[in-house]
């Protein structure tokens, strides 16, 4: 039994520290959040689209609402019968003389043949880009974002050390079915991990970089055979021994709606993406929900074993499940105290979420660890409605495709 005294200090020390990283990060999140930002080099934002996302017309407004001095907006869709392409014609009609992005510029890749379709159309749309620009910026279709969000995602870069500067999703339940309120705890749970940490990972959502360091890093040549576009991103920036910043003034909320296949579906396909892109993160977030769920679960069987044999030492196996509750239910209310204070607007929209994410805190490590092993085994994912098979982090096998038209421009 001494050997399970041991364990037990073990997990007590080890989950003081989790909640110390926890609060570190959270006062990083409000120190850094609603700071004005200055520094505003020539940037090209480029938006890759398909199909229509929820709240599609006022996520893509958003986009040109932007308070940024020197910008232009670059869309790209695979194909010019994709239902987004007609609706990003009407908006650049109805933005015309009423935004300050100095061009607007919506282009149809085609199909890809070698990596993701979203890759395939961001280099597409990359190729067009200005010789002028300095700053590349890039975000998703599905995502509504503040007047301020670009002016605080470019900010960062203005250090020589800041590789890429990244945002994340918040989402912001459609509709409060569970499998909704579930998606949103568990992406708010990684959201808690990012801060002025090493194990930042950029997100493709919301990421900015200097022009010159993507040349450098040879990722036109990275992307061309790639998968996800901000891991591959994400692992260059840290073997060239640059910084990925998280921006908590880029947290930016998702309108989102899911049922449980779709979410176990999406789920799988992060973490697999992760384990054959950077093994390294994936082992870690095992290895992490792994100690969480254990702790908990695994410490109050051996107090209840500890106390039906009368161990004198009941009372500190007894305290590690407590701990571990208690942790997870002050990360759970740390997290949304957080969301509460970056997404004012929606926060009435994100109550109902904010309670079963407290609630339900002692869930959510173990519905992860059920995704994560789900994602231990198999190379193939369906993508938007493509099918691909990855061979490695940078050799990706087109399965089925979509077809659409080459290359073209509409001014």
């Amino acid at each position: 039994m001494d050997l399970y005294v041991y364990v037990c200090w073990l997990l007590i020390l080890t989950q003081l520290f989790v909640l110390y990283l926890a609060f570190n990060n959270y006062r990083y999140a409000l120190d850094k959040y609603g700071k004005d930002r200055f520094f505003m080099p020539r940037a090209a934002l480029i938006i890759p689209c398909k199909d229509l996302d929820a709240n599609f017309e006022q996520n893509i407004s958003s986009f040109y609402r932007q308070d940024y001095a020197d910008y232009v907006l670059l869309f790209v869709v695979g194909s010019i019968e994709d239902a987004a392409y007609g609706v990003l014609c009407g908006l650049k009609g109805k933005f015309q003389g009423n935004t300050k992005a100095k061009n607007v510029s919506i282009f149809v890749a085609g199909p890809s043949e070698a990596c993701s379709q979203k890759l395939h159309n961001l280099l597409y749309a990359y190729r067009q880009v200005p010789d002028n620009v300095e700053v590349l910026a890039f975000a998703d279709s599905d995502i509504c974002v503040r007047s301020v969000w670009l002016r605080n995602l470019v900010n960062p870069l203005r250090h020589k050390k800041r590789g890429v500067a990244s945002g994340y999703r918040w989402f912001v339940p459609k509709q409060n079915n569970f499998a909704t309120l579930a998606l949103s705890a568990l992406n708010a749970k990684v959201t808690q991990m990012l801060g002025n940490t090493f194990y930042n990972q950029a997100w493709g959502g919301s990421m900015a970089i200097k022009a010159e360091m993507f040349r450098q890093l040879g990722m036109d040549k990275i992307w061309a055979r790639a998968v996800s576009d901000d891991l591959s991103l994400s692992y260059a920036v840290k073997k060239a021994h640059l910084k990925v910043e998280f921006v908590p003034g880029c947290l930016v909320a998702s309108y989102e709606q899911t049922t449980w296949p779709k979410l176990f579906e999406f789920g799988r396909r992060q973490f697999l993406i992760t384990r054959i892109m950077t093994p390294g993160t994936w082992w870690l977030g095992f290895a992490s929900v792994l100690y969480s769920v254990f702790g908990l679960w695994g410490g109050l069987a051996l107090a209840l074993y500890a106390s039906v044999n009368h161990n004198p030492h009941v009372w500190l196996f007894a305290s590690v499940p407590v701990l571990f509750f208690l942790a997870q239910l002050t990360r759970a209310i740390l997290r949304q105290v957080m969301a509460a204070k970056v997404l004012k607007e929606d926060w009435p929209k994100m109550k109902v979420a904010a309670g079963v994410d407290i609630a339900l805190c002692w869930l959510w490590s173990s519905l992860i660890l059920l995704l994560i092993l789900s994602s231990a085994f198999g190379r193939t994912i369906t993508w938007r409605g493509i099918r691909y098979k990855i061979l490695g982090p940078t050799e990706t096998v087109v399965l089925n495709s979509t077809e659409g038209l080459k290359g073209i421009k509409v001014e």
